[in-house]
């Protein structure tokens, strides 16, 4: 056989970069359809929470000593998943929660400082679970408060929750 009648020689190394060069651009566009996903969701969720006023203004304290710890999240009373979005209530992080006989500070890490004043408590709890958080039986702090005549909950994950819960008790939560 001479070499004019052997078959042809393929370049299946053209053929594989072109591919790579598809399953890339495939990537890419999923990845840019989650991004807007998330963007619209996360937008949707800030327009529900958006009639809620601002956070209370914190008023000048005495300084009392915190507790650190971390804020977790602030739901819609009574629906953990319903994560509040808007009024600076989104994200979570370290925290230092200090109770002073008016109510509670969170002293929030790069984020403004939450003020809970203590006419708007309604009651202190445990939980074992929120939006994205699930602990030990009883491992969050749980802090139901009106703002703006609706009810939050406030989930923090405290370094000593035995004290925080002292501290609280200490409050004298009116339920009114």
């Amino acid at each position: 056989m001479s070499p004019a009648d052997a078959a042809p020689a393929v370049d299946y190394a053209s053929g594989v970069e072109t591919l790579r060069w598809i399953l890339l651009g495939v990537t890419i566009l999923i990845g840019l359809a989650l991004l807007v996903l998330i963007l619209v969701g996360w937008r949707r969720r800030v327009r529900k929470h958006g009639g809620l006023p601002e956070l209370p203004v914190v008023p000048e304290l005495v300084d009392v000593a915190g507790f650190p710890g971390k804020y977790v999240a602030t739901t819609v009373a009574g629906d953990p998943y319903d994560r509040i979005a808007a009024s600076g209530l989104a994200f979570r992080g370290n925290a230092l929660v200090r109770v002073h006989p008016t109510g509670v500070l969170i002293e929030r890490t790069g984020e403004r400082d939450v003020w809970i004043p203590r006419d708007e408590i309604v009651g202190v709890d445990r939980a074992t679970w929120t939006i994205d958080r699930v602990v030990e039986e009883d491992g969050l702090q749980l802090i139901r408060w009106r703002l703006g005549g609706r009810e939050v909950d406030t989930y923090l994950r405290m370094d000593s929750p035995r004290e925080l819960d002292a501290a609280l008790k200490g409050l004298e939560v009116d339920h009114a």
